[in-house]
């Protein structure tokens, strides 16, 4: 069960993955019901850390695990759970993720999606190790009909969770707006993690255009699209749900090889290296920018020397074409100059830094020569749809 097999060349993985997790605890998704629990709880799916073994680890019910594991079936039927997204949005893909599940992985999942008014008032609270759906939750959670729910994923096989193949990574194409996912386990088993990539939906017609909104926000639709190093940290961290939890909840890049023996400063005391590192982002809505701030928390030996942000406005065409060469566009232009940062701290730079005052659907951090970011905040209005921006055909949440 806790062996690992050496891992062969890695496989080009999908695009999808640069998208926002819309499912993990850390921005309010849970599960709100599992058919049965007995060796792992169901909840583990969601956990923002990557799985882990602990080969001398056991319960009372049998071996732990860190995942979702039911016990092996002797009645008619199969096991699923109901997930509530913590960010409702558009789902492109999956990676249903069976690490150390070797002997005793599910052998086949299902994933079904709906989307509901109001918030389930279901709930599962505390530690359900060892514990099954009882009757009267069989009965309510009957009501949500999720049996019919659309399917996102068919009937599919599910890899054993040695290291070269525990990713199982499932892409789909559904254009409607998705709250909650039903997960099919057939008949039973176990599942480390299930991330769900995707691009949060906000109803922008309640918000105001005189109200300041994080336009970059991954709750407000804000997406990366594109990035040059992700080493040590994933830039989509820098648009989550609060102050950073430590470094890894925060894009870090590796050390630049091209850095210069001896470093030197302008007078404002700005390195000058040769090399940067950026990440590219679609805003939520296009927006004029008024405010932007810079958190370098937790980065403190590790921080970038400056950092500067360029914005632009494209199309879809233009979009693709920004892609295929690597977002090296003469759109850009420069919203913020370079800036000095310091460690941990939040910078904050108002209209007086600012330099652009049209809306704007992209923006490209850049940070020099290397280091991590913990978190973006891009404060403006959101624009409405006037006939300059529709003379640019972007669509809102096209990706």
């Amino acid at each position: 069960m806790a062996e690992r097999r050496m891992a062969r060349k890695a496989c080009a993985e999908p695009d999808f993955l640069q998208f926002n997790d819309l499912g993990c605890e850390t921005v309010g998704g849970k599960v709100i019901f599992a058919t049965d629990e007995w060796f792992a709880p169901a909840r583990n799916l969601l956990k923002r850390e990557p799985p882990q073994f602990i080969t001398s680890a056991f319960t009372e019910f049998g071996k732990w695990m860190d995942g979702w594991e039911t016990r092996r079936k002797r009645t008619p039927g199969h096991d699923w759970c109901i997930i509530q997204l913590g960010v409702p949005g558009l789902i492109h893909g999956f990676d249903v993720d069976t690490s150390f599940f070797t002997g005793n992985h599910s052998p086949y999942i299902s994933i079904q999606a709906g989307c509901l008014d109001q918030e389930s008032p279901f709930t599962l609270e505390g530690d359900r190790t060892g514990m099954a759906a009882s009757d009267s939750q069989m009965a309510a959670v009957a009501k949500l009909g999720s049996e019919v729910w659309p399917e996102l994923v068919s009937v599919s096989q599910l890899q054993p969770g040695y290291s070269d193949c525990c990713h199982n990574y499932f892409k789909v194409s559904f254009s409607r707006r998705v709250t909650h996912l039903r997960l099919n386990m057939y008949p039973d088993g176990g599942i480390a993690r299930l991330r769900v990539y995707g691009v949060g939906l906000r109803d922008w017609s309640s918000v105001s255009t005189d109200q300041d909104v994080d336009l970059v926000a991954l709750t407000n639709g804000g997406v990366c699209l594109g990035y040059s190093d992700a080493h040590f940290g994933h830039p989509r961290n820098m648009i989550g749900l609060g102050r950073a939890a430590n470094m890894a909840d925060g894009w870090e890049t590796a050390r630049r090889l091209d850095r210069p023996k001896k470093l030197q400063a302008d007078q404002r005391g700005i390195l000058q290296v040769p090399g940067w590192e950026w990440a590219v982002f679609r805003l939520g809505h296009p927006g004029l920018i008024s405010s932007v701030e810079v958190d370098t928390n937790h980065f403190k030996g590790n921080f970038p020397d400056s950092c500067r942000i360029e914005a632009c406005t494209l199309t879809p065409e233009e979009k693709a074409q920004c892609i295929g060469s690597r977002w090296n566009s003469g759109k850009w232009r420069v919203l913020l100059p370079p800036q000095k940062l310091r460690p941990h701290h939040i910078h904050h730079y108002g209209k007086m830094e600012l330099k652009l005052s049209h809306p704007v659907t992209h923006v490209r951090l850049i940070i020099a020569p290397d280091g991590g970011i913990s978190r973006l905040r891009l404060w403006g209005r959101p624009i409405p749809f006037t006939a300059t921006l529709a003379s640019k055909k972007w669509t809102v949440y096209k990706l």
